[in-house]
């Protein structure tokens, strides 16, 4: 039997180790921060996601800049435990079992948080049911929806295996486990006696989900054709009670979340708004999303910390003390973070990139609505910044979803750019994008660059991280800058605040917005106000860090949603 467990947190990638691809970009990082701050505030819960055995992919990018993918390899055995329970799911008729891993995520006060990793790689499974725990976000829709219903379903199933019975809150992040809904109303008929689901059942189960909601455009929900649910599930519910599973005759993921529960969030006060208008039948508020700030946070920054608020680890809020410590403290923090990046920088690219010169970082997945290719919208204005205003250098990194192929011209796109401005400013872009790379990039670069189309950023984190190492952000106002963002004082802004459709969006207009910031504010005052620089620096540990964490998001989700 195993201990006492109120939440249930199930999110279909989880980001818990840089050696572990089990996540692709921001819903997994999320996910394991979401993790990590539930240990250190002693929340009693338990995590459930897939094995994903070939990850989601392995990054290496030809001399055009062209992306290719490889499976990742890793060794399961060395990262998780094998338990010895198992569960089942009915696939087409097929029974496809499944064992767990466990993993387990220690808090700051030795309190436990046990993730467990789905995994269908048995031998009594066939040949192609095996695969199905073996790639994230890979395959077509049946292979996702065959995934989906293994997290669902088979993710409750296993935790009832485990012996997890007192759990009355099931936290879907995202809707790729919405047919946990289904699994549930199916155990709340059966202890009802009864043979169909009732309106009874439907609210029973409804008390019992949280549902978190990242996506801000239509074409981000999954949504299964009914003949290729009724071959997957053949479950006649489906065709029966179309007003809780479907919409426009599909199963649509996100409507059988938003129907099966009772708490519903976007992930950033904008977010929360353009979801209403989204979902207008439905009640939609908003927590906006958090870092786990000890992981996010360079060695040494956290060394400044302990030396001069001691108690942030357990209480992030304290870091609004950064104020107090001394300037010139906050920046040999830096440049020793600084120094690092710019030598690995150095050492992958071999671009010869100076330390001393304004560097700005960009790192997210390569989908063309962030904009990486923004700051080269005016290349000769961009060159007349860099030899007239000052020197300054970007590193990128970031992976395109291997079946986007505009996400990777974007990448292709970049490194031609690079080439062209090789003899007046240095540009690098970063392969394989990780944890470890992330954290390095987000400690070590002097200004962060967010360019997102609005109002397509649902939150965003990494400007979150980048202010948790005193690194200022340059953005567009979207997501949760709109939040942190005080002119001049916690970073700058592109252009102006996002409201309205992102067709509406003049890109021409943000690039020169971006060019005039560079030009007339940030060069100037990183160049010849230094420690006016540093003031803003110690404002995004003050402000933004001891905010935008997810020990202050989970606090809201135990307050709102869970108790």
């Amino acid at each position: 039997m195993n201990e006492e467990r109120e939440v249930a947190y199930f999110s279909m990638e989880m980001a818990l180790e840089s050696g572990m691809p089990t996540y692709s970009g921001g819903l997994g990082v999320l996910a394991g921060d979401t993790i990590r701050a539930a240990a250190d505030l002693r929340v009693p819960m338990v995590a459930v996601t897939l094995v994903h055995r070939k990850g989601y992919f392995y990054q290496r990018l030809d001399a055009s800049g062209w992306q290719r993918e490889e499976s990742v390899e890793w060794v399961v055995e060395d990262f998780l435990k094998e338990l010895p329970e198992r569960a089942s799911v009915t696939v087409e008729g097929r029974t496809v079992h499944l064992r767990s891993w466990k993993y387990e995520v220690t808090g700051v006060g030795g309190f436990p948080v046990p993730v467990y990793f789905l995994d269908a790689d048995l031998p009594e499974n066939s040949e192609w049911d095996r695969t199905l725990t073996h790639f994230l976000y890979g395959g077509d829709r049946h292979y996702r929806l065959c995934q989906e219903v293994i997290l669902g379903i088979g993710g409750l199933r296993m935790l009832r295996a485990l012996g997890y019975e007192s759990i009355g809150r099931f936290h879907m992040n995202e809707g790729h486990s919405s047919l946990l809904g289904l699994e549930l109303l199916d155990e709340e008929t059966r202890k009802a006696g009864g043979k169909s689901i009732t309106r009874v059942e439907i609210e029973a189960v409804r008390r019992k989900c949280i549902f978190t909601t990242h996506t801000p455009v239509p074409a981000g929900q999954d949504q299964f054709p009914l003949d290729l649910v009724n071959r997957v599930l053949g479950r006649r519910e489906v065709y029966e009670m179309k007003d809780v599973f479907c919409c426009e005759d599909l199963l649509n993921m996100t409507y059988l979340a938003l129907n099966l529960s009772h708490y519903v969030n976007g992930v950033a006060e904008r977010h929360g708004e353009v979801s209403r208008l989204m979902f207008a039948r439905y009640n939609i508020d908003a927590i906006t999303n958090g870092v786990h700030a000890v992981t996010w946070t360079s060695g040494p920054f956290q060394e400044l910390y302990d030396r001069y608020m001691p108690g942030w680890r357990q209480d992030n809020f304290s870091l609004r003390y950064a104020l107090s410590i001394p300037r010139q403290e906050v920046w040999k923090a830096h440049m020793r973070a600084k120094k690092a990046l710019i030598q690995y920088v150095n050492r992958e690219t071999n671009v010869g990139m100076d330390v001393d010169v304004l560097t700005l970082g960009f790192a997210r997945r390569a989908a063309t609505y962030k904009r990486a290719d923004l700051l080269f919208t005016d290349i000769e204005r961009l060159k007349s910044i860099s030899m007239k205003a000052g020197a300054f250098q970007v590193i990128y990194a970031g992976k395109a979803h291997p079946q986007d192929e505009s996400g990777k011209e974007l990448i292709k796109r970049i490194f031609e750019r690079k080439e062209s401005l090789k003899k007046v400013m240095k540009i690098a872009y970063l392969e394989n994008y990780d944890l470890e790379l992330g954290k390095m990039m987000t400690s070590g670069v002097d200004v962060w660059l967010n360019t997102p189309q609005p109002p397509l950023e649902a939150s965003g984190t990494s400007g979150m991280k980048a202010a948790l190492n005193g690194v200022p952000s340059l953005s567009v106002l979207d997501g949760w800058w709109i939040e942190g963002h005080i002119a001049g004082v916690t970073g700058w802004s592109i252009g102006e605040d996002g409201r309205g459709m992102a067709e509406s969006r003049d890109s021409s207009q943000d690039a020169t917005s971006l060019y005039d910031k560079l030009e007339q504010v940030m060069i100037p005052i990183f160049y010849q106000d230094r420690n006016r620089f540093i003031d803003v620096m110690v404002h995004s540990i003050a402000l933004n860090g001891s905010f935008f964490n997810t020990h202050r998001m989970i606090q809201q989700y135990v307050l709102k949603a869970y108790f």
